[in-house]
């Protein structure tokens, strides 16, 4: 029986691990004035847990990786910018001033095709057990 596929999935795993922390992270820093400051415990708590534990580390290029991902939420809240937006709503309109989303989605495209990347080299250059 051929335990590769198993290991493989294995490390996966662990890298949407470390993603999922990475993201906590890009999220309490991008909404620190708002819900950032409780997420940051759980970050945290996550760090520490994945770190504590070495066969849990090549995942870690997953981090990098989540770092991008509260970088799309914020590309899609602005997709009709840049610039000032109106909507209409019951009594009139409502306009609101929307950034580009174009350096939002290729900054976070980068860092998850960076993470995605660096865990495919790190994972092809380990010895398979």
């Amino acid at each position: 029986m051929d335990l590769a596929p198993v290991a493989g999935a294995r490390l996966w795993a662990w890298f949407g691990a470390w993603l999922l922390t990475g993201a906590a992270w890009a999220l309490s820093l991008v909404a620190i004035l708002s819900i950032g400051l409780f997420v940051i415990p759980l970050a945290i708590v996550a760090t520490v847990l994945l770190a504590r534990r070495t066969s849990w580390r090549p995942g870690l290029p997953g981090l990098i990786a989540g770092l991008g991902a509260p970088l799309f939420y914020v590309a899609y809240l602005n997709r009709a910018g840049p610039g000032n937006v109106c909507t209409a709503v019951a009594r009139g309109t409502s306009c609101m001033q929307e950034f580009d989303p174009l350096p939002w989605l290729i900054v976070g495209l980068a860092l998850v095709a960076a993470g995605v990347v660096a865990f495919l080299i790190r994972t092809r250059s380990q010895p398979r057990i």
